[in-house]
């Protein structure tokens, strides 16, 4: 039964440029379909039949004119609100089916009621796909179907949404004559059920089943005729629906998350070999993280280990006053210390070993190479305290100390500087314009913040005293606690000491200080920084890299499923329900990346552990830190293809070859 106006255009144009030349597929069309009609579109190649139906069913916008839908202008409508229409009001039947492959036929048809929020209505997808006679064939994928069962999946998806109008592009074009009869049966059906059917064709058979044919040429329409009393169809009687059942539908009448994720869990899963590409990079990635930073981790622990081994219960006792942040807060005397005090110190009951110190500048002179450095004089036992035994030659014995011996170790820098590739231990070098003796070279300490470690001489306390520097009293005085259980005991006997030696009184008691190992902790401070900063670094390097093959993949993915693109958008997907999809495909395949990475990480570690003998420690906070890169490298790098997909136009989306 016809009734009201249900589509009104008004001098409708459509053109494309294509390069320099304009081609106008529409010309100012103005005509209205009512409701119920069965409308024919018919012209030759190049007519504008297609643009005309593809402008109806809100796949593509006009350029000019005036289109209304159902009362209601189109023109200004936002991408969101055409989306709403096409998936409620509208169905879709194309000449190449438009079937995702990757669908079987009731997931094809259940489509639509997944952009409509009605995903839990999978019973109405049975009842169409029953309706249109392939109850048999509903879990069958679209390669293993006729061309007419595909069209006619195509069909019920069309109409699961019950839309008031059904859209027909050539949906007879590749089917044989009796599929072809069929589907031109069940659309006269639809029709007398009160569908308004607007089908293109190039047939005349075809066109005389309807009810109207309107004629085109040249983007004009040349022809509009009604025809009364059409007989009808010959054995066309297609079942009546099944009443539709009340199913819930989301909140927003869109779709919701778990239906994203399962469509994006199915496009995942069903291009294997592309997701794995796409997780390579991540797995890689996070792999390398999680053994860095265990290995970092296990060497943290074996350097403070080591250091604890080697001295960390060691205290240093300085003369001068209190500081906070380098500023002075006593003024006033200072308390000097002698080596009769080192000698006291090193006979409490808590105190191990005692090593007293000077400090000064020393031009050092050896044939024509010279040298200015930190020339320090020290005790016997520095090198037990200091982790400082020589790796050439040997340390001062506490004889040469008693004598004043000319004697001294260098460090390596000094060594490169004045004998370059030659041996030191035995020669000859001038301290300050006194002849020595190099009896030992340190250690390679390295650098600690501005200073280079290795840049000093050592010599004995006393030489350094008395014959270099002219000194009665010491610089500092290195003192070993025996347990480090008894550091706060030591440090009170030790103020104690030096109190009743000075005589000092309450007035004077921050006239000198107590150091806990500051040197060693802050060292251990800066080697863990430097660490730290160096993982994070190679972290950020290979998710990088991984995240821009992820976007890489993705991109080709978009270009691939450009076609699928244009379906779901043809059913009714949003911008937005196309961006979310994307979104989550990035996400699960970096997530899966990143938990195999971690899995990775974790064997590279043991293999490291086991074969080389390396301290690792995989930690609870460097596998959250993976995952959450995972999931943030996936949405950063998602985000570009998946705005790309959702912005393609419908009709160039399925359009595209």
């Amino acid at each position: 039964m016809v009734g009201d106006p249900i589509i009104e255009l008004v001098d409708v144009s459509r053109s494309y440029q294509l390069g320099p030349t304009t081609v106008r597929a529409l010309a100012g069309c103005t005509l209205s379909i009512s409701r119920g009609e069965f409308v024919a579109v018919m012209g030759p190649s190049g007519s504008g039949k297609s643009t005309f139906l593809h402008i109806l069913g809100l796949l593509d916008r006009p350029n000019g004119g005036s289109y209304r839908l159902e009362g209601e202008d189109v023109g200004g409508l936002s991408d969101n609100r055409l989306a709403y229409l096409r998936n409620r009001r509208m169905g879709f039947v194309f000449q190449q089916f438009h079937l995702l492959p990757i669908n079987t036929a009731l997931e094809n048809a259940e489509l639509p009621l997944i952009y409509a929020g009605r995903s839990s209505c999978r019973s109405e997808a049975l009842a169409r796909i029953r309706e249109v006679g392939l109850a048999g064939r509903a879990g069958h994928l679209p390669n293993e179907l006729s061309g007419g069962e595909r069209q006619r999946v195509a069909i019920a998806r069309s109409l699961v949404n019950d839309p008031a109008i059904i859209f027909a592009d050539e949906p007879t074009g590749n089917l044989d004559s009796v599929s072809g009869e069929e589907i031109i049966s069940l659309l006269e059906s639809l029709n007398r059920r009160g569908k308004t059917v607007i089908m293109v064709t190039h047939e005349e058979r075809l066109a005389g089943r309807a009810g109207r044919v309107i004629r085109m040429r040249d983007g004009e329409v040349v022809s509009d005729r009604r025809r009364e009393g059409k007989p009808a169809a010959p054995g066309a009687v297609w079942p009546e629906p099944p009443p539709a059942e009340s199913c819930p539908v989301s909140h927003s009448g869109r779709a919701v998350l778990k239906d994203h994720l399962r469509e994006s869990l199915r496009a995942v899963f069903s291009h294997r070999l592309r997701s794995f590409l796409s997780m390579l990079g991540i797995l890689i990635g996070v792999g390398a993280v999680i053994a860095m930073l265990a290995l970092g981790a296990g060497a943290k622990e074996a350097i403070e280990r080591d250091l604890a081994r080697l001295g960390s219960n060691l205290l240093m006792v300085r003369p001068g006053s209190r500081t906070v942040r380098g500023v002075r807060m006593e003024t006033g005397s200072v308390t000097r210390f002698t080596l009769q005090d080192a000698e006291a110190m090193g006979k409490l009951p808590d105190i191990r070993r005692v090593s007293p110190s000077v400090s000064g500048r020393g031009q050092l002179v050896r044939g024509n190479r010279n040298w200015n450095t930190r020339l320090q004089g020290v005790g016997v036992d520095y090198p037990d305290m200091r982790s400082a035994e020589p790796v050439e030659g040997r340390f001062f014995t506490g004889d040469e100390l008693r004598r004043r011996d000319r004697v001294a170790v260098l460090g390596a820098t000094v060594v490169r500087e004045l004998f370059g590739e030659a041996g030191p231990v035995g020669a000859e070098i001038r301290i300050n314009r006194q002849n020595f003796r190099v009896v030992g070279v340190l250690p390679e300490k390295g650098s600690h913040t501005w200073r280079d470690l290795d840049d000093e001489v050592l010599i004995p306390i006393t030489t350094a005293m008395y014959r270099v520097m002219g000194k009665d009293y010491v610089d500092s005085i290195d003192v070993e606690v025996a347990a480090a259980g008894r550091m706060e005991a030591a440090e009170e006997e030790l103020r104690q000491l030096i109190i009743q030696r000075h005589r000092l009184g309450p007035d004077r008691e921050d006239s000198f200080q107590i150091r806990n190992m500051a040197e060693i902790q802050e060292t251990i401070q800066s080697t863990t920084r430097t660490m730290s900063m160096l993982l994070g670094s190679i972290a950020a390097i290979s998710l990088l890299v991984g995240g821009i093959g992820i976007m890489n993949i993705m991109l080709v993915s978009v270009t691939e499923r450009t076609r699928e693109i244009g379906i779901r958008k043809a059913v009714g997907a949003s911008r937005k329900d196309i961006l979310v999809q994307f979104l989550i495909e990035a996400v699960v395949m970096t997530l899966s990346g990143g938990l195999a990475g971690v899995l990775l990480g974790a064997g590279i570690s043991w293999l490291l552990s086991s074969l080389a003998g390396w301290t690792v420690r995989v930690t609870p906070f460097s596998v959250i830190l993976a995952g959450a890169f995972s999931v943030l490298v996936g949405l950063v790098f998602g985000l570009w293809p998946a705005r790309q997909a959702a912005r393609l136009s419908p009709i160039e989306a399925l359009r595209y070859e």
